[in-house]
């Protein structure tokens, strides 16, 4: 598949998959460092999405280096039949980064994953709590995080087989 894309297009998707800095216009140094305008960036952006190429574009928050110094996978125990309720009302809150079904495993009855992020301990358990209202689910746990392991963003090209 990767034979179809031209030579720019492997540059743009190359240069996408580097993290952001923040800035006012991140794909304008991107596009610069391609040898284009933004605009043709843009462009071929638009187009790999549109060719299915690329399918979505996520953003991965560094959460020690914002200000949070807290984050714990929220599990919870939903009927399968509130499944969907239950994941749509979390998933749209602005607290959750990610929610997830899962089947619960033996001995483990948890259905319903979702991440929390807060400045410290205290305010997840806050967090948790209100959402636990909110949603009607009494059954959670909060697994907080203790050591961040691995947090890698998806590579597609490496700069030595990008062309």
């Amino acid at each position: 598949m990767s034979q179809d894309l031209s030579a720019f297009e492997k540059q743009v998707i190359l240069a996408l998959q580097r993290d952001l800095d923040i800035t006012p216009r991140p794909f304008l140094e991107l596009a610069e460092q391609v040898g284009a305008s933004e605009e043709e960036f843009l462009a071929a952006v638009r187009d790999l999405v549109a060719k299915g190429y690329i399918r979505r574009f996520g953003a991965t928050l560094r959460h020690q280096l914002s200000g949070y110094g807290a984050n714990a996978l929220v599990t919870w125990v939903v009927p399968a039949e509130d499944l969907t309720r239950v994941g749509q009302l979390l998933a749209r809150h602005q607290a959750v980064t990610h929610c997830y079904h899962r089947e619960p495993a033996p001995g483990w009855p948890y259905n319903l994953y979702s991440m929390l992020h807060g400045k410290n301990p205290g305010d997840i358990e806050t967090m948790a709590a209100s959402l636990a209202d909110e949603v009607g689910v009494r059954r959670y746990e909060i697994l907080f995080s203790d050591v961040e392991l691995k947090k890698t963003t998806m590579r597609y090209f490496r700069e030595e087989n990008a062309d």
